[in-house]
């Protein structure tokens, strides 16, 4: 594609079974660099809720050779920063300083993933601050009815639960909960080292042999298959000025051959200004402020869904037209909104390009769920395979799966009255 990067990223495997790949962008004075483990809150036994989100929290309160200010000071010290994030498959430790200031983030990063102290000082208070964290979780709408719908479609499962955990779950954990986690969980054969910017290859091969080489050998443990179920799920009747609703259906694993097509349909139908949702219910009928469709994947399955505000007085309306949009999309989509969608695809990996920490957590994550980084050539290529009939066939394919037999998802919080009756709606996704 014209205009688009076209460095080859550099991979080096290290002794243990650790992966080192990076991307260097000559225009940058800076790097982003951090390790990835191939571990999120779907890896988490049944007394575990919660305890990939507080390792990850865990890790910066101190090590064998660092105070939790030390950790902070030395990056801020050159300037840099650093962070940290936990999802459902993946949890990464990352950071990003000026190039001469890499091998100071190694050790850094390396440190606190290899001699964590887990003082139970620390841990009494992170856990409060985590509890803290869900307490803010529950009193946002918008984001608890998301927990409530990844809990609905996958009840029962670890894919299911919130990343937060529970107050309960939180407070039960120890020092030894933590390492038995992290020794199971963490293993080298699934921990990538992932730089971009201004970043030496070979240096950083270099800092993270030296660095990581105690991280045990092995691969972790399966995490449990994933089984959609779906079902109605709603909120406890609180008193919102809007209802927050979400309805969705299982979707692909993106290692599925179909997921380009899925993705090109579900931003037709969701994810613009131009989108047929957003014209239609918001633009034309004017039923809520915020309405968008997404799809979330996973190595094994995948969760479709619309999300969208409304007041009460809209719900049924709102939901009607929902569901009546989706198998419409299914059947109508045009060369024109075909081509708007692959079109803003290209962009959206063209712009993730442009950032050296979103090049950084793309390239662990391709190593994670693929073995190999994607050439962007690659992924441009099948976006632009993807016909017309293979997106309304998408779309088919995402409704039948209800049909099948699991039906759609449905999760809401607002008044109750109205939200039973527009969960009745949403059943028509799935009946047809």
């Amino acid at each position: 594609m014209s205009g688009a990067p076209v460095n080859t990223p550099r991979i080096t495997t290290l002794e243990n079974g650790v992966t080192v790949i990076t991307d260097a962008m000559g225009h940058l004075a800076t790097a982003s660099l951090g390790i990835w483990a191939g571990a999120g809150s779907r890896d988490e036994v049944s007394n575990e809720h919660g305890i990939s989100h507080l390792l990850e929290h865990m890790a910066f309160k101190g090590t064998r050779r660092r105070s939790a200010r030390a950790i902070a000071e030395e990056i801020e010290a050159v300037g840099g920063d650093i962070n940290a994030a936990t999802s459902v498959e993946h949890t990464s430790y990352h950071a990003r300083v000026l190039a001469e200031d890499v091998p100071l983030a190694v050790d850094v990063l390396a440190d606190i993933l290899t001699e964590p102290a887990f003082d139970p000082e620390e841990l009494a208070r992170e856990r409060n601050v985590i509890v803290q964290e869900i307490g803010a979780a529950l009193d946002t709408p918008d984001d608890l009815v998301f927990d409530l719908f990844q809990e609905r479609a996958f009840p029962g499962q670890p894919v299911g639960r919130s990343i937060l955990g529970t107050p309960a779950s939180v407070k039960s954990f120890r020092p030894d909960d933590l390492r038995t986690y992290l020794d199971r969980n963490y293993r080298a054969e699934r921990m990538i080292v992932a730089g971009a910017g201004a970043i030496d290859h070979d240096r950083l091969v270099e800092e993270a042999g030296r660095r990581l080489a105690t991280l045990p050998r092995g691969d972790k443990p399966a995490a449990v298959a994933a089984e959609y179920k779906g079902g109605v799920e709603i909120g406890d009747g609180r008193e919102l000025e809007q209802a927050h609703v979400l309805i969705g259906l299982e979707g692909l694993s993106y290692r599925d051959p179909g997921i380009h097509a899925l993705q090109v349909f579900t931003n037709i139908l969701g994810g613009g200004m131009s989108s047929r949702l957003f014209q239609e219910v918001r633009e034309k009928r004017g039923l809520c402020y915020a309405v968008y469709a997404f799809h979330w994947s996973y190595g094994d399955t995948g969760l479709f869904g619309v999300y969208a505000g409304t007041d009460a007085g809209d719900l049924g309306e709102l939901v009607n037209v929902v569901v009546d949009e989706i198998g419409a999309t299914a059947e109508t989509i045009t060369e024109a909104e075909l081509n708007r969608s692959k079109a803003q695809a290209k962009v959206g990996l063209l712009t993730a390009l442009e950032s050296s920490g979103a090049r950084a957590d793309q390239l662990a994550r391709q190593m994670l769920a693929f073995g190999r980084p994607i050439p962007l050539e690659e992924i441009i290529a099948k976006v632009e395979a993807v016909t017309l009939e293979d997106a309304r066939a998408a779309g088919r394919r995402l409704i039948a799966g209800g049909k099948a037999g699991a039906r759609p998802t449905f999760t809401a919080l607002g008044p109750q009255k109205p939200l039973e009756s527009a969960a009745r709606f949403a059943e028509r996704l799935g009946s047809g």
